[in-house]
């Protein structure tokens, strides 16, 4: 039964504490919050739970087997990095830092000190998009042309980090988990009206390898809540809905062909196919709940994690190429991902 440390109780904190109380493999000792409003709200909703104001002390207490951290970024890399110095696997939620190299600094201590370090790319465990890989890996969509995703909703605002920071980091983790690689260059756009130098809309074109484009909308000043990626390939296409959970993943056998029944050069023509719409069964469960099994199979076992903290690394490596693409006006920039340590 692994001892779980929460530093965090705000809006996912909490969630986090449940899910790990409700494993049956871990059991969650103390949280941590410097409002004491949220730790008495915590010991309301998980009665015997020890609180403290001091995050701090969690990640060095000796009592412990592993932290999970639900803090603001900025806080990130020194609690983190007080868990790993004292013997402790890290569950820590995304973004890992708003900085690529204090990231990277991270990976290099959780290698050093063989410890866990896991990111919370909670989307990676959703059932419908591992059904979505599995889709375009048999080759049922055929080559990848381009993907679009669109997250946004009117809030929560965020003051620390842009909306690309906060809402694009699941997006381009889903990208990466779908196509098997990073981006080579990024072009984006921002625009921040409630708080200057903190964008709250961002729309981004990112050009992966084998000539895939990838476009994305970002904001949290919309009108709709909405979390969708649509994959188009040249044999068949598909669309993932976060919201609609009766059927989250819709594939369209639909496609252009190229007539070849023409006589001559001059008649050349292409064709839509428009062929059946198939929603597939999906056994849907919680994302975080398997995102917890996950992490405690990888502390268990001493595996490396889905989305380790390598991978965390690399999205804010894309983030940051975001944010300079950003402040040039959208000019492309090429992303740029360093060996940790180096």
């Amino acid at each position: 039964m692994k001892r779980i440390g929460v530093v965090g109780c705000g809006q996912w904190g909490p969630n986090h504490v449940r899910s790990f109380s409700q494993s049956g493999r871990s059991r969650v000792v103390r949280c941590a919050d410097r409002d004491p409003q949220r730790l008495a709200a915590m010991r309301r909703l998980f009665p015997g739970i020890e609180t403290s104001e001091d995050g701090l002390a969690l990640a060095r207490a000796d009592d412990l087997d592993c932290l999970v951290v639900a803090t603001p970024p900025a806080s990130h890399h020194e609690l983190v990095s007080a868990a790993l110095a004292h013997g402790k696997d890290v569950l820590c939620e995304k973004p890992l830092c708003s900085d690529s190299r204090l990231c990277a600094d991270l990976v290099a201590q959780a290698e050093r000190a063989e410890r866990i370090l896991m990111v919370g790319h909670v989307l990676l465990y959703h059932a419908a998009i591992r059904a979505l890989r599995e889709r375009m890996q048999d080759g049922s969509l055929g080559a990848v042309r381009y993907l679009h995703a669109t997250r946004t909703n009117l809030g929560p605002i965020r003051q620390d980090v842009n909306a690309a920071m906060d809402l694009a980091s699941h997006d381009l983790a889903i990208f990466g988990y779908l196509l098997g690689s990073l981006p080579e260059s990024v072009s984006a756009r921002g625009q921040a009206w409630l708080k200057p130098g903190v964008e709250d809309v961002v729309f981004a074109s990112l050009r992966y390898p084998g000539q895939v484009l990838a476009n994305l909308h970002v904001s949290w000043l919309d009108p709709r809540k909405v979390r969708r990626i649509t994959v188009v390939g040249d044999a068949g296409m598909a669309l993932w809905d976060d919201i609609d959970v009766t059927a989250p993943l819709t594939l369209y056998d639909k496609k252009v062909e190229r007539d070849l029944s023409y006589e001559n050069f001059g008649e050349f023509r292409l064709r839509t196919h428009e062929g059946d719409v198939r929603i597939p069964k999906i056994h849907l469960v919680e994302p975080l709940r398997e995102q917890t099994a996950h992490f405690l199979d990888c502390v268990e076992r001493r595996s490396r994690p889905l989305s380790d903290g390598r991978n965390g690394f690399e999205v804010v490596c894309v983030l940051e190429a975001m944010a300079e693409s950003i402040a040039r006006d959208g000019a492309p920039v090429d992303v740029r991902v360093p060996e940790p340590g180096s």
